[in-house]
């Protein structure tokens, strides 16, 4: 579909109703506004440049900006003025990026409506990305979009001392004493999932290990009182606060379309949901501290997040327990749920690392024994590099962003105030300069010997970097490799049809169309009318 056709396209699904159309037209509208006073501001400015030269010319001062660096990135744009880049982002806004990056190199500038998006490719573009301070390059505005679902005060918009004590509480209950206590549940939610499944049959993935990854994200993190009781409710919840995190959402993130309606909604329940919860905990833990004879407290991110401080004393009250909980679960769910469908569905396909799956599970049983637990898990080597080349293949998030707070130099350019600093995950990942044979699905380019993300700092993007890296990686490899640990102990398993493409229209990226896999257990269960 051509640019004028898609403009038409998306007019006429705002006139039929579309909600969503018609938030895109109206940022579209807006930023041909903002795009005529910019142009006249530009003008005004460059004609009261000129006459600035022509002065300090004839006095002999006149500067050479390009030679000192401080030149802004190039811009790229494509298709009608003001608003080809926009039906560009909404069509595919990753081969947007890419073509920027071949037209421009690893460092420039696209104009999506009324904000300037600098993209940062390349192990050394990204380094300047990550290792500025918060002070240089700030996430607060980039991602305030999620303070519907996470909630008022709490991360992104919490000021930024809070903030750091909020993610430092939450890295509390991702130690490693609190993830050697995860493993039990997630073992035991697995083994319950995959216990009702048939002696044969399919299944599609992406659907299975979504659910199942929810379960095990419930037990760990949201409570057992959750798991129990109120597991269906929650996740309905969940679910509409899933669907209001829209491409739409990013740019207008209050606009009252009905998805964002269900998600301020469901914020609202869930917060209900969990006042006499966290009540009757707040009260067993009064209780055992007065020496009263209760039940232990739980080994969950809940509990955890009820005995901790901030700095000055303060406990987290209710909706700062509830945020950072759906923040925690937002953050892990769907990574969690796609990087372990992506990861079988390649293993599954891939005859050489499937065998050497295999042989490691024969070996860490005679290692450590048929039990799964923290130390078993850790030695599994060869699932950890199918996880990782996963995440270099088929990252869920696409862009990690930063608002330029303050001038940035890169190479023989400036990131200008005012910019939005985007790496792109997927786009360097599949970069040439980076990894031998990019678009090849090949575990071993991390084994001893070849190592490539060690190349340079910054090569290796699959949880971030610097000082906001993500924080729940431990907790991400044990969840996906307990999952396909049972998985390849139980079944015999068949990918079936082609591998699927991603996603790419989606805010979280995922397979898109089937991810039918064929099962048998290896050890057949008597069935009814047998013996």
């Amino acid at each position: 579909m051509g640019v004028v056709a898609h403009a038409r396209a998306l007019v006429d699904a705002a006139l039929a109703g579309d909600a969503d159309a018609a938030g895109w037209v109206l940022i579209a509208g807006l930023a041909v506004l903002v795009a005529v006073g910019a142009a006249v501001q530009a003008a005004t400015a460059a004609s009261a440049s000129a006459r600035g030269a022509g002065e300090g010319a004839r006095a002999g001062g006149a500067k050479d900006v390009a030679a000192t660096g401080d030149r802004p990135p190039p811009m790229y744009s494509e298709g009608i003025p003001l608003l080809g880049n926009i039906l560009a982002f909404m069509r595919d806004p990753l081969a947007l990026v890419r073509r920027g990056h071949a037209a421009c190199g690893g460092v420039f500038t696209i104009r999506i409506a009324h904000k300037r998006m600098t993209f940062l490719l390349g192990a050394a573009p990204h380094a300047v990305f990550f290792r500025a301070t918060d002070e240089q390059l700030d996430q607060t505005e980039v991602y305030r979009f999620c303070v519907p679902i996470f909630g008022n005060g709490v991360v992104y918009d919490a000021p930024l001392p809070v903030r750091l004590q909020q993610f430092r509480l939450l890295s509390l209950s991702l130690r490693v004493n609190m993830l050697e206590t995860y493993v039990p549940m997630m073992v035991s939610e697995c083994v319950s999932f995959f216990d009702a499944w048939a002696n044969d049959g399919e299944v599609e993935l992406l659907e299975a290990l979504s659910h199942l990854i929810i379960l095990t994200a419930s037990r760990c993190l949201m409570g057992r009182e959750i798991r129990e009781n109120l597991f269906g409710e929650v996740s309905r919840l969940l679910h509409d606060l899933d669907e209001g995190m829209q491409p739409l959402s990013v740019l207008a993130p209050y606009l009252p379309t009905p998805a964002h309606v269900r998600r301020d909604k469901a914020r609202k329940e869930l917060r209900a949901i969990y006042a006499p919860i966290i009540k009757a905990r707040r009260a067993a833990d009064a209780a055992r501290a007065a020496g009263e004879a209760v039940p232990p407290a739980e080994d969950d991110m809940l509990q955890t997040f009820l005995e901790s401080r901030y700095r000055d004393g303060r406990a987290m009250d209710d909706n700062e327990v509830v945020g950072l909980l759906v923040a925690a679960l937002f953050a892990g769910q769907h990574t969690s749920s796609i990087t372990s469908t992506w990861t079988g569905l390649e293993l599954l396909r891939s005859p050489t690392q499937l065998a050497a799956a295999l042989a490691e599970q024969d070996a860490v049983r005679a290692s450590h024994g048929e039990e799964l637990t923290y130390a078993a898990l850790g030695a599994m080597d060869v699932l950890h590099r199918a996880m990782k080349e996963t995440l270099r293949m088929y990252p869920p998030l696409v862009f990690l962003l930063r608002k330029v707070l303050s001038p940035r130099p890169v190479g023989e350019y400036t990131i200008p105030v005012g910019d939005v600093a985007i790496v792109s995950t997927q786009v360097s990942g599949r970069l040439p300069e980076l990894f031998d044979n990019p678009d090849v699905w090949d575990p071993d380019r991390f084994a001893p010997g070849r190592e490539e993300d060690r190349r340079a700092p910054f090569t290796y993007l699959g949880f971030g970097g610097g000082r906001h890296g993500c924080m729940g990686e431990g907790f991400a490899y044990l969840q996906v490799k307990t999952i396909w640990a049972v998985l390849l102990r139980t079944f015999e398993l068949t990918a079936v049809g082609p591998l699927p493409k991603p996603d790419y229209g989606a805010m979280v990226v995922g397979p898109k169309g089937t991810t039918t896999v064929r099962y048998r257990r290896r050890v057949q269960r008597a069935t009814a009318g047998t013996s």
